[in-house]
């Protein structure tokens, strides 16, 4: 079969690693895109392959959740992955039945050597199980393709429809798969034909070319906030557009210390069209005392909007609004049981387009956040911005904890300041994908000099991650620690305790409110 290039799209049936067979399959250098896995088939229409997720349901169980496979098969070839692959099995007249005990865990899988889908896999290797049903027979046509020692069927396929059909009861898409990439190219490239040719360079000069088409010679307004998310969404459409392109950067006063004037800077040097606002007071103010979580990130949310509509009110002939938005966003908005309910209410500013009556313009709505960073380096965009740690959207009212204050607002802000110049200096800044400091509203008895001190609590915090979505916390070194510790201490009067913390996400999250 000839290599084409098209699309790949991922039915979610609801499974925890959705997220993860997509990031694999971009970083194969193909296209793909996650619908729910109920989606009208047009939209699927031209795809080169599709892929059926895992899910926590059962084919056996009332919330069983169907596809027409036989539709389906006349589009694309299809892979089947767990729940995907019991379900195939159950639609054609084999039999899935629950297991004796649940199979979870690393296996070891021996293949079929003439397989197309596991064409030079080692003869033994370690995939990752994670299933509480097992298909104990295949119907009619079927050909099993790899098994283990403990279930007869770990792999098959089906040639009798338009497109042949794959199943796999594994999950490729996790790294204890350890060939699991392997697998997934032998499906997209070797059976579905398609080229590995999507790359950060050929997104943007596609993304520019579909902004000039969607914008033409109208202007836009964008919120700019100095992280790579929005500023690599303000390069592409600057390079699109020019100057038809307006930016608000509004200091809100929970930036990081001296970030203002920092960002706006450096804003300069890219020839970015920024205007800076500063609102630090009128954010301040709302925020005085405020201590619940979600009510702080509103008063944000509103004031932002507030503040973004009295500047934008000031500029003529604006028609479109755009947006930072990332995948991982989209994704969580549209998931398999509709709208989550879950999202934190700083994910976007969704109230602006109708506020303003503006066209919504997104040129990142299809990336995950280490893609638009490779996106920000092939438009040629300064370390400082294409590998900056994230930085949440309410900054520092979700790092100061409980009760907001002025006061304790600079405590965070010198007690990060030291924490990330240490992390640059000795060389771990770039080791980590994200880094802060956190003001605990707890009070501790200390000894300085000697004097007794009665004085706030502060967290560091540290993880690695790809995009975010899982994060485990960064072994820094204990010396640094405690020359991190030891500064922000000495240095910063009013906390007289430092602590480091060390869980994951899950079941933690990054930032602690």
């Amino acid at each position: 079969m000839s290599n084409t290039p098209g699309i790949v799209h991922i039915l979610d049936f609801g499974s925890q690693y959705t997220q993860l067979i997509a990031r694999r399959v971009r970083e194969l250098n193909i296209y793909c895109e996650i619908r729910p896995y109920n989606t009208d088939l047009k939209n699927l229409e031209g795809a080169k392959g599709i892929i059926l997720s895992g899910s926590p349901a059962s084919v056996n169980g009332a919330g069983r959740l169907e596809v027409d496979i036989t539709k389906l098969s006349r589009i694309a070839p299809i892979l089947g992955v767990c729940y995907g692959a019991q379900y195939i099995a159950d639609v054609y007249g084999g039999q899935v039945a629950p297991s004796e005990k649940r199979e979870y865990g690393k296996a070891i899988i021996h293949s079929d050597h003439e397989s197309l889908l596991f064409q030079n896999i080692s003869p033994k290797s370690q995939v990752w199980m994670s299933h509480a049903d097992t298909i104990l027979s295949l119907g009619p046509g079927f050909t099993i393709e790899s098994k283990t020692d403990t279930i007869p069927i770990a792999g098959f396929s089906y040639h009798k429809e338009p497109n042949p059909i794959y199943g796999i009861q594994f999950h490729p898409e996790v790294t204890h798969s350890l060939e699991g990439k392997e697998i997934m190219k032998n499906f997209l490239v070797g059976i579905c034909g398609m080229d590995q040719n999507w790359t950060s360079s050929s997104f943007v000069q596609q993304a520019i070319e579909d902004i000039r088409t969607q914008v033409g010679d109208e202007k836009v307004l964008l919120g700019i906030s100095g992280g790579v998310d929005s500023t690599v969404a303000a390069m592409l459409i600057h390079q699109a557009i020019g100057d038809n392109l307006t930016s608000f950067f509004i200091n809100n006063g929970l930036l990081r210390k001296g970030e203002y004037e920092d960002v706006m800077d450096k804003y300069k040097v890219l020839g970015l069209n920024v205007n800076g606002i500063d609102a630090s007071e009128e954010f301040l103010n709302g925020l005085e005392d405020v201590s619940d979580p979600e009510q702080k990130r509103k008063v944000i949310g509103n004031t932002f909007i507030d503040v973004f509509l009295r500047e934008a009110k000031k500029l003529e002939d604006i028609k479109w609004l755009a947006q930072g938005t990332i995948y991982p966003d989209v994704i969580e908005s549209v998931s398999v049981n509709g709208p989550s309910a879950t999202i934190k209410s700083h994910h976007n500013v969704g109230g602006l387009p109708d506020y303003l009556h503006l066209n919504l313009l997104e040129p990142l709505r299809m990336l995950f956040k280490d893609e638009v960073r490779k996106v920000g380096e092939a438009l040629g965009l300064p370390e400082m911005f294409v590998q900056r740690h994230p930085f949440p959207g309410p900054g520092l009212a979700i790092r100061v904890l409980g009760a907001i204050s002025r006061e304790k607002i600079r405590l965070c802000q010198e007690a990060d300041a030291i924490y990330i110049d240490l992390l640059k200096k000795r060389g771990w800044y770039d080791k980590t994908w994200q880094a802060g400091a956190i003001l605990l509203p707890v009070k501790s008895v200390g000894v300085m000099g000697d004097e007794r001190t009665y004085e706030y609590t502060c967290a560091l915090r540290a993880v690695n991650s790809k995009d975010g979505m899982t994060a485990e916390w960064s072994q820094l070194p204990y010396d640094l620690l405690a020359e991190i510790s030891n500064e922000i201490i000495n240095s910063v009067k009013g906390i007289n305790r430092v602590v480091y913390d060390i869980s994951t996400k899950p079941p933690a999250t990054i930032e602690w409110e």
